[in-house]
């Protein structure tokens, strides 16, 4: 039975123009309720798009609890507690078992380079000091470290370890994931928003999907559609993604897809410092993509 399926949003994390750039619960709820109301099927908090690097752990831990008890069990709330110290990445998994996460995904830690038996051992502890699920987080362009099928074959065999999210773009890589997860509990998500056909046709249990957090209905009727084996819709709908991952392309994480919320009604404001506002000439080119999705905007 799959613990993590279907269309999971990384929530983005809204922050106010002040400064502080500090966290703007109200755009959250807003938010919150289009994704919940838009069929999606859990939400996940601090991951690459909720921008979880350069927020503090208590700022992680006070939203992420505010989302579980905006949530109230309409939906399964993750919250990303992974950091490059064991120690930090221990106190957040606790605290985020205490407030009601569901489960927690948990990256990699970045900067250091560190061997597969540190990795190993890093991932054991963190999984040892809860009770709650653990999904494991790959994205090696953001970490510098791919997590190896040879890693996940060691980390599939401990009990509530239970799934993992592979943003690296490899279809091989995703493919060795499923193999290494084949004859266990344990479900394996793509995070690559141009490869979810492609992930779903080789047994892929869900998408963790940055582009849901504005266009949610689209991609969750690609899913649905996927399920259904319905064929021609689904290749629609993957095609139907592209415009909004064009926009991505043009600036860093998550800069161009919160200016888009923006643009379309959702006060999420800017990403936070380093990433600054959207490039001259970057609303025109949301507003044309906006239009295409039918998307009214300010």
């Amino acid at each position: 039975m799959s613990t993590f399926k279907g269309v999971i949003v990384p929530m983005v994390t809204p922050f106010n123009r002040d400064e502080e750039q500090s966290i703007n619960y109200e755009a959250a709820e807003q938010l919150l309720e289009k994704l919940i109301s838009e069929g999606a099927d859990g939400i996940f908090t601090f991951g690459s798009n909720g921008e979880f690097h350069v927020c503090s752990p208590d700022e992680k831990i006070k939203f992420s609890k505010f989302i579980i008890e905006k949530t109230a069990g309409r939906l399964p709330v993750y919250v990303g507690t992974g950091a490059c110290s064991t120690k930090e990445a221990l106190y957040m998994s606790r605290e985020a078992e205490a407030i009601g996460a569901d489960a927690l995904s948990v990256i990699n830690p970045y900067f250091l380079g560190i061997s597969d038996q540190q990795l190993i051992e890093y991932f054991k502890t963190v999984a040892a000091s809860v009770k709650i699920p653990v999904l494991l987080y790959n994205i090696p362009k953001g970490t510098g470290k791919n997590i190896s099928k040879e890693v996940v074959e060691q980390l599939v065999t401990i009990e509530n370890i239970k799934g993992i999210k592979d943003s690296s773009g490899s279809i091989d890589n995703l493919k060795d994931y499923l193999d290494a997860a084949a004859g266990h509990d344990v479900d394996v998500l793509v995070g690559s928003d141009g490869k979810i056909s492609e992930a779903h046709a080789l047994g892929a249990q869900g998408a963790i999907a940055g582009t849901a957090n504005l266009i949610t209905k689209v991609v969750v009727d690609l899913w649905r559609a996927l399920e259904a084996g319905n064929v021609e819709e689904a290749a629609r709908l993957q095609a139907e993604i592209e415009p909004i991952r064009d926009i991505l392309h043009l600036g860093s994480t998550p800069q161009t897809l919160k200016r888009s919320l923006e643009l379309a009604g959702y006060s999420v404001g800017p990403a936070r410092f380093p990433v600054t506002e959207v490039a001259e000439g970057i609303d025109e080119k949301i507003y044309v993509m906006l239009d295409h999705y039918g998307i009214a905007h300010n």
